[in-house]
């Protein structure tokens, strides 16, 4: 989409010098205020000269009732980059709290460590700090975001971080979707996100703000429950074969928008992706995705598929037309749902 230009651009060039607005943060993470307390907390793709994330858990470290907190250092490899770091070693800070009774983190207070490697997340050294930390919470590089995620994975890690919503639609980050291990946050207003960034902003729509990016569907990704995952979603349709129709490939029927799941309908539907951010595993049960290369989801034999040269590794199909990318779901029932009620192939009929 055009809002993405600029993240596209970003990712071909290795370039991810996108700084988080500190009022986001506080959005977001208002909500996770129980789980923070006696935690260790690591930000570990940070720059603390100007990171609105340790600013947030340094200025409020008593008021979350923190244990410790860690952040990380990038090297710098260019003296032109964004964060004007141009120190030539990598550094790591660990912060315990105030100690002088003014409730600021001064710069005394703040122990300064140096590392042997550049700080990547993924070097050794940072991960022996990540092995410390209870919580991640950090906007890691776009580029790099599907191995940041499968590191935490690795070290059994509780996190809040920023990722671009597509992400959702991977072949290795879906499943952890669908398995409940990673869900979405509360988000950013309007699905977009304002980045602090010397990249010129070229996205199409009219919310545009001086030294920022505009960056369209990202989103926050977390394994720590909130009371959002809770809540059900209000059903109100209902039913009928001429507005939801079944895929030519898929038993499953197809549904434009998240707002519009039929309330009596205890078969499969195909769902956008924005359905996301209104789950609850209470409610619904994932089962796979509908996309290209889709047919790694394998579906474990309950939703059936038959492939067609149109659907380009797994897309839905209607009347041999691709549909975007749905997630496959069914209502949770009282009683096991049996594969026998569910229509049998040709999926049209």
């Amino acid at each position: 989409m055009a809002g993405n230009k600029n993240l596209h651009a970003a990712n071909k060039a290795k370039k991810d010098e996108f700084y988080t607005q500190l009022s986001d943060i506080e959005n977001e993470l208002k909500h996770y205020k129980e789980h923070f307390k006696g935690k260790t907390v690591l930000c570990n793709c940070d720059d603390p000269r100007i990171s609105n994330f340790f600013h947030y858990f340094s200025y409020g470290f008593e008021h979350l009732g923190l244990k410790k907190l860690i952040t990380t250092c990038y090297k710098s490899q260019n003296r032109d980059l964004f964060s004007k770091n141009d120190s030539e070693r990598a550094i790591w800070l660990e912060y315990n709290g105030d100690k002088n009774g003014n409730k600021v983190p001064d710069p005394e207070e703040i122990g300064i460590n140096y590392l042997k490697g550049d700080g990547d997340f993924r070097s050794p050294e940072c991960i022996e700090l990540l092995k410390q930390a209870d919580i991640v919470v950090t906007n890691p590089p776009f580029s790099l975001f599907r191995e940041y995620v499968a590191l935490l994975m690795e070290y059994n890690k509780k996190f809040v971080i920023i990722g671009n919503q597509n992400a959702i639609t991977n072949k290795d980050f879906f499943p952890l979707i669908r398995d409940n291990k990673i869900w979405l946050g509360y988000g950013f207003k309007g699905g977009a996100g304002h980045f602090l960034s010397n990249y010129e902003d070229v996205a199409t729509a009219s919310d545009h703000r001086e030294g920022m990016i505009r960056v369209s569907g990202v989103t926050w990704f977390t394994n720590l429950e909130i009371q959002k995952r809770k809540e059900n979603l209000i059903l109100y349709k209902h039913y009928t074969p001429e507005e939801y129709p079944k895929y030519d490939n898929y038993n499953a029927i197809n549904v434009d928008k998240t707002s519009d799941i039929p309330m009596d309908y205890d078969g499969f539907m195909g769902v956008p992706i924005t359905f996301m951010d209104k789950y609850n595993p209470e409610q619904f049960e994932i089962l796979g995705i509908c996309a290209g290369n889709s047919r790694v989801n394998k579906f474990n034999g309950i939703v059936e598929y038959e492939p067609m040269s149109e659907d380009r590794g797994g897309c839905a199909l209607i009347n041999n037309k691709r549909v975007y990318s749905r997630i496959l779901i069914r209502r949770k029932q009282q009683t096991e749902y049996r594969l026998a009620a569910e229509p049998k192939t040709p999926f049209n009929s």
